[in-house]
């Protein structure tokens, strides 16, 4: 089975009060690089390997170090967070910057290559409850 990583920007976040107060610039606003609703698919084939190539610069490195484990495991066909979210698939994360933060969807896509693996695929139940959930 092959795996695909696909990357959401979900929100971008700007906290102004902290700029203000912490910032060489003042007023540097929310995070020029992400824009809601940004979509990244990550593959990692012999012949593109977005992963050891950090995306050829189109991701921001600070972010790129935040998210890149989830991203690592979700190419491999692992669990990203297993009992963290409803779906051991997804994860939510965000990027380092505490002023301008920008929330990522983190999903593993599954791609069967064989009738075998489609019908494994569908016997498998990736979702949790609150019972199953990873409370830290």
């Amino acid at each position: 089975m092959q795996h695909e990583c696909k990357i959401t920007v979900l929100e971008t976040k700007c906290f102004e009060g902290y700029q203000q107060k912490y910032l060489a610039d003042p007023k540097s606003g929310p995070c020029p690089f992400f824009k809601l609703g940004d979509e990244f698919v990550l593959k990692r084939t012999p012949k593109q390997d977005d992963f050891y190539h950090l995306m050829d610069g189109r991701f921001c490195g600070e972010a790129w170090d935040a998210v890149s484990r989830y991203v690592y495991v979700a190419l491999q066909g692992g669990s990203i967070m297993k009992g963290w979210t409803n779906d051991d698939r997804v994860m939510i994360a965000c990027c380092n910057d505490g002023t301008r933060p920008v929330i990522f969807k983190i999903e593993r896509i599954d791609i069967p290559e064989s009738k075998a693996e489609v019908e494994w695929l569908a016997r498998q139940d990736f979702t949790n409850s609150a019972e199953d959930a990873y409370t830290g």
